[in-house]
């Protein structure tokens, strides 16, 4: 059994660029979280260990094994993503986490995984059957895709939703949708999109959160958000303050560094890069940025050598 899970690999032919880059990238965050916000510091060094673990023993197994498992893998995602919004961790009026012992658990990250792994299942299936722009395929795409989204959007969590959304419609290009169809599509959406846009700003709107109105509208139309801008430009500032080399991450805690005040709020989370670029400066995050390019070469380099169209829709979600 457990000769057919894992390949006969050669060890010449072992990504190790991609394993060492990936390694090197998630202790360089663990580095920069540990600065801005220590209370992370265990959790984060006990998810790089498990996450290092996974990684090459899931490299080492066979993908077409996993594949035969997609659609139980797909359950799996979805019974995780219900049984949170009934029994998970109510954290700022959001259902995301399960947590035992101190340890958080987000489902919704598991679902980006399983759900590529399904996808790709799923169109590589259309693309031998030809099947990927008829009516058929779009909907069973849309309607396998919504299921979950549904139960992510409901949580509420609509930055992970829209990365698996974005994924998800990469996947779908990549395996050979018609432009014919790309076409009508995008004409619907551009019209139904000002609508969106239009009744979220209305005031008995029951569509989002207030907090998700406000990012969305801060974004659009910044000089009418005086709080949301704040945060930007102070992330902005503190980029900028990094200068060419960056401040370094032993430097004594200082009421001019933004890793030591309150000036950007939950800097950990969705405004990490900013201390990135005031830890690192402008060539420490060129490096940073650089990092993640080369991730995503080295994946579509994978895609290009898979053997498969399962394995190349496998890489490119990832």
């Amino acid at each position: 059994m457990l000769k057919k899970l894992l390949k006969r690999y050669n060890l010449k032919y072992y990504n190790f660029i991609l394993l060492f880059i990936v390694v090197a990238l998630m202790i360089t965050g663990a580095l920069i979280i540990n600065k801005v916000n220590d209370s992370y510091t265990m959790k984060q060094s006990i998810g790089i260990v498990l996450a290092v673990v996974i990684m090459i023993v899931l490299s080492l197994i066979d993908y077409h094994f996993i594949a035969k498992f997609y659609g139980v893998l797909y359950i799996a995602s979805t019974v995780l993503l219900l049984a949170v919004l009934v029994a998970g961790k109510n954290v700022n009026n959001a259902k995301r986490w399960f947590e035992v012992a101190g340890i958080r658990f987000q489902p919704s990250e598991l679902t980006k995984i399983l759900m590529i792994i399904f996808m790709a299942v799923y169109l590589s299936d259309l693309m031998e059957k030809k099947q990927v722009s008829t009516f058929h395929g779009i909907m069973g795409f849309v309607i396998f895709y919504a299921i979950p989204a549904a139960l992510i959007f409901k949580q509420p969590d609509l930055s992970t939703l829209l990365c698996i959304t974005a994924v998800l419609i990469t996947m779908i290009y990549v395996s050979g949708l018609s432009y014919k169809f790309i076409i009508t599509v995008l004409l619907i959406a551009i019209p139904l999109f000002s609508v969106f846009i239009w009744y979220i700003q209305t005031p008995n709107q029951k569509l989002l959160y207030e907090h998700q109105v406000t990012r969305i509208l801060s974004f659009i139309y910044p000089s009418e958000y005086d709080d949301e801008r704040m945060q930007q430009e102070n992330s902005v500032m503190a980029i900028g303050s990094g200068q060419l080399t960056g401040k370094g991450l032993l430097i004594e805690k200082d009421s001019s560094n933004t890793s030591d005040t309150n000036l950007i709020s939950e800097q950990q989370t969705d405004f990490i890069f900013s201390a990135v670029g005031e830890t690192f400066g402008f060539f420490g995050s060129v490096i940073i940025i650089g990092i993640i390019l080369l991730i995503v070469l080295q994946c579509i380099r994978a895609g290009r050598k898979a053997r498969d169209d399962t394995g190349m829709l496998m890489a490119t979600g990832v």
